[in-house]
């Protein structure tokens, strides 16, 4: 069984009844990479196209590359191309992002983005349904690093969601991969919840310093979606 749900400005995206939906991360991550104009961006484990299409709904100057190694996601990706006339902006290719070098030419992109799985290996926090979408093992962070950084320019910029026990893990792969965390974000329920999600921006090549963007709260104290949320979901005003 395959679900409808309409995004915004025109796009919509069909999702698997059951397996990886459309998250707030998804939603929350394409917000939060600081797209140049006329943007080529990859998207690293791209599932059914979903960081694809918001980036599309939001930027209408950009174009996406999806790399997938799922074949019913792949294909599924290229159903929401095709149902939103975007195959001039929107790709999928199917394929292994551990061989990325034999996929996509070498720093042909200016953006990487990617919602990988949250978990190690071995971890036994995911269910086996779920194991490749959500744990390391067909792909781990360092190898999702040396993907971004193969695929990027200098200054070129990588943004990906993650947990926050985490970040230790991501600041270092990057570092491994001469990609110098520049940007961050912490994501929580409410303003006194604990951090929930993690949104980190690097750049290819970049010098040391990293900016902390406030930090984005999804509930007001007494359960209300806040302006930000809203706006992340174009259900009111851009604050």
């Amino acid at each position: 069984m395959k679900n409808a749900e309409t995004l915004w400005n025109g796009i919509t995206m069909i999702q698997p009844e059951r397996g990886f939906r459309l998250g707030t991360d998804s939603v929350l991550l394409a917000r939060f990479l600081s797209l140049p104009k006329r943007a080529k961006v990859t998207d690293l484990g791209s599932g059914s196209g979903a960081l694809g299409l918001l980036l599309c709904a939001f930027d209408e100057t950009c174009a996406v590359t999806g790399v997938e190694i799922d074949e019913t996601a792949h294909r599924l990706a290229l159903e929401n191309i095709a149902r939103n006339g975007l195959e001039g902006r929107l790709s999928s290719v199917l394929g292994d992002v551990r061989q990325i070098r034999a996929l996509l030419p070498a720093g042909s992109f200016s953006c990487v983005i990617s919602n990988p799985p949250y978990f190690a290996a071995g971890s036994g926090k995911v269910s086996a349904e779920n194991a490749a979408a959500r744990s390391e093992e067909r792909l781990s962070l360092r190898e999702l690093c040396a993907a971004a950084a193969w695929l990027l320019p200098s200054g070129g910029r990588f943004a990906l969601v993650h947990r926050p026990e985490r970040l230790c893990d991501l600041i270092c792969a990057m570092r491994e991969n001469a990609i110098e965390p520049k940007r961050i974000q912490f994501v929580r329920h409410s303003a006194d919840s604990p951090v929930c999600l993690v949104l980190l921006e690097g750049r290819r090549g970049g010098r040391p310093g990293l900016t902390y963007l406030p930090d984005f709260c999804e509930f007001t104290p007494d359960g209300a979606e806040t302006d930000e949320y809203r706006a992340a979901y174009h259900r009111g005003e851009q604050p």
